[in-house]
């Protein structure tokens, strides 16, 4: 930060002591006292090169006291935007209109006493970010009366649409291959994990191979913040993805040897261009506290589904809460990170298991000097064992979790040790599951 940043905030005197006050920005409406580095808005306008005078009476006039030694700004609130007609997903992925509940009869009605629970969480699934208070995705009135379909593999092209499938479809988080087991650090076969992207970075005439990514439907990739934002731009803009890739040493077919003997074949890499990059609204890529550190990416054109590129599911529940962690909670890395501190990548896609680390455990060992992050809600520690990590060209990949048939992304790669998989160093994951509105409200058709 720089001297005209501190001069401009020294002349405040008055405190916030950590906690957000409603106030008035100068350019009118509502505000909030947070810290200034809470509020993108403003940061972005710190941030930049060219400051005119009228940015800085801007931020001088937005001062609104110090939280802790952080200047604090009068941030001003996003208003919701009302969603025009379909440009949202009901519960079974048609589309619909983000209206009032009171709008919308058949939603309406299903709450109209006595209400079953499955009522409740049908109509929570609904809601989507519109002008109302209690703006909901009106569409087709379901039919409450039959179970969910399961859709054939050979169908599930019809889904590749922006919505994440329904787990219940079995056309997300299931992969082709049969009776695979899984051994942390050893290459995966050609058809595991068909989910995992690549991002191809472009600066100049160079492309370059700086993060993972997981698929999530037929038009977006889940990603982390610190690979779309800061630091990582200077090296390089996303550009594309790269999907149903193996072997990155060569293009064409990958092929390899299959556990049932012969050999199996990839298609072929299939890269597809970024249409929109959507780093979390709350990620700082200059903070130290690595919070939000999650993006979406929106692809220009649907993904196919095949043996080799397929969306993984969204959580159904939240695995780490002390009702819900499962007995011997194991997680899966995978992706073409280092294998080394040596080496910046692998040229296969590789995968390592991981013991889940409760945050009671976890947080103790990011509070040295040197490694101290207080860690939150939204992060989740995976890992600690010698040699097993998820390392540098991870970043962005996905944290996994088998759910009986299917797989769940519960984590996107964060930050960890260095150097990569130290005994009781765990690896922070960003928590996808704290992040399920978000991302639903930000999708569009």
């Amino acid at each position: 930060m720089n001297l005209i940043f501190f001069t401009v905030f020294a002349v405040c005197a008055c405190f916030v002591n950590g906690q957000s006050n409603p106030c008035t920005p100068p350019g009118g409406g509502r505000g909030d006292c947070v810290s200034v580095y809470n509020c993108p808005v403003l940061l972005e306008l710190i941030n930049k090169k060219d400051r005119t005078t009228q940015d800085l009476e801007l931020l001088k006039r937005s001062q609104c006291g110090y939280e802790g030694s952080a200047p604090a700004v009068c941030c001003p609130k996003k208003q919701p935007q009302p969603q025009p007609e379909g440009n949202c997903y009901t519960p079974e992925g048609n589309v619909g209109q983000c209206i009032s509940l009171y709008s919308c009869a058949h939603l309406a009605n299903m709450l109209k006493p006595p209400v079953p629970p499955e009522n409740i969480a049908y109509v929570q699934k609904s809601k989507c970010e519109g002008s109302e208070q209690y703006s909901v995705c009106c569409g087709p009135k379901p039919d409450r009366t039959q179970q969910t379909t399961v859709i054939p593999s050979g169908n599930c092209n019809a889904l590749m649409n922006a919505n994440p499938p329904d787990p219940r479809t079995e056309c997300c988080g299931v992969d082709s291959r049969v009776g695979n087991k899984i051994v942390g650090g050893n290459a995966t076969t050609v058809d595991q994990y068909p989910w995992l992207v690549m991002i191809e970075y472009v600066q100049g005439t160079m492309t370059k191979l700086l993060c993972g990514g997981v698929l999530i439907s037929g038009k977006y990739v889940l990603t982390a913040g610190h690979c779309v934002a800061g630091q990582v731009l200077t090296i390089g803009t996303p550009k594309r993805v790269r999907l149903g890739e193996y072997d990155i040493s060569h293009e064409g077919p990958d092929c390899a040897t299959v556990e049932a003997g012969g050999e199996d074949c990839t298609d072929g890499v299939t890269r597809i261009l970024i249409e929109k990059i959507i780093p979390h609204p709350q990620y700082n890529p200059v903070s130290s506290l690595k919070r939000n550190d999650i993006a979406l990416l929106r692809l220009k054109e649907a993904a196919p589904f095949t043996d080799f590129i397929r969306p993984i599911c969204l959580p159904t529940k939240d695995l780490t809460a002390p009702e819900n962690v499962p007995t011997n909670f194991t997680l899966f890395a995978a992706g073409w990170g280092a294998v080394s501190d040596r080496k910046s990548y692998s040229n296969v896609k590789l995968h390592v298991e991981l013991p889940y680390v409760n945050p009671d455990k976890c947080q103790p060992v990011y509070s040295f000097p040197g490694r101290s992050v207080p860690l939150w809600k939204a992060q989740l520690c995976a890992g600690g064992v010698t040699g097993k990590d998820s390392c540098k060209g991870d970043s962005g990949g996905p944290l996994m979790y088998e759910n009986g048939r299917t797989y769940e992304v519960i984590g996107i790669v964060s930050f960890g040790p260095v150097p990569c998989g130290m005994e009781g160093v765990p690896g922070v994951y960003s928590k996808v599951y704290e992040y399920l509105d978000w991302i639903k409200n930000t999708i569009v058709p």
